[in-house]
């Protein structure tokens, strides 16, 4: 196992436990049975790690997500939506507690900003799925909806995480797509604007500048043994640097990457990015 993915999977486990705060640098290589100096090889701080940790898995969550929403069928993308998120969260319990734990009790500044970055991409996620599924029948509420589901996904989560039961996803997410659909088609008052999602689309639309990506591509593929992906990797990114491939190999290029744990973000991105054209 190479030691950056040892010690996040050991960290993982300790602040699963007991809170960021409350885990020390010592204990952590303690706990993989490495020196502090092959931790500080890999990371500079555990605040550092922390944040690594955060994107790791809210990256490949955002990513696998928004390639749900963009292309399951309508009449299963609800269900597709909350049982891939539930399930999710389920597989990587450990995170799952930390994530709602942590999001309540630290005053880390950057943590916190990093958490409702992510917040938002999930909300023009959801309003984008929404938008697909019921159009101009929520014109007015569509906005009050996206709150509606993120409780649902919240109280639903607690419920589960903290008890440690068995999951019927299958049955969890029909119960969810159930209740959804009646309040889309049902629901009169919304308290949530247009006004509040310009702030949203404010806060999340300044994207990733062309410079950025071709950084991060370049990166990404410095860490990556030959493959398709990688090969992928270097034409999206002399895509970035001298557009000359059509929008269809565009697309396919980014599905190449899709499914690799390490390009999902970047899938994400470079769909963004290219949304105009694909």
């Amino acid at each position: 196992m190479i030691k950056k993915q040892l010690i996040m999977e050991k960290a993982l486990e300790l602040f699963a436990k007991q809170g960021f705060e409350a885990t020390s640098v010592q204990q952590i290589t303690d706990h993989c049975g490495i020196s502090k100096g092959a931790f500080y090889l890999s990371f500079k701080s555990k605040d550092e790690l922390i944040l690594t940790l955060i994107d790791h898995f809210m990256m490949e969550i955002t990513s696998d997500i928004d390639h749900i929403v963009k292309n399951s069928p309508n009449d299963q993308l609800l269900y597709d939506f909350y049982h891939k998120t539930y399930h999710y969260f389920y597989k990587h319990l450990d995170f799952a507690k930390m994530f709602m734990k942590e999001q309540t009790q630290s005053f880390n500044q950057e943590f916190i900003f990093k958490m409702r970055h992510y917040d938002k991409l999930h909300e023009k996620t959801i309003l984008t799925m929404i938008e697909r599924l019921y159009g101009e029948e929520v014109k007015h509420t569509k906005y009050d909806l996206i709150y509606c589901i993120k409780a649902f996904m919240k109280m639903y989560g607690e419920l589960f995480f903290s008890q440690h039961v068995s999951v019927d996803f299958h049955l969890l997410a029909k119960s969810l797509v159930e209740k959804t659909n009646i309040l889309a088609k049902h629901m009169t008052i919304s308290f949530v604007t247009e006004e509040h999602s310009k702030m949203i689309e404010f806060e999340i639309n300044e994207g990733v500048t062309k410079e950025q990506m071709v950084e991060i591509l370049g990166q990404r593929m410095e860490e990556m043994e030959e493959s398709i992906e990688k090969e992928s990797l270097m034409l999206l990114k002399q895509q970035l640097i001298e557009p000359t491939l059509s929008p269809a190999i565009v697309k396919g290029l980014i599905e190449n990457i899709q499914s690799h744990p390490h390009c999902k973000w970047i899938a994400f991105l470079l769909r963004d990015y290219f949304k105009s054209i694909i």
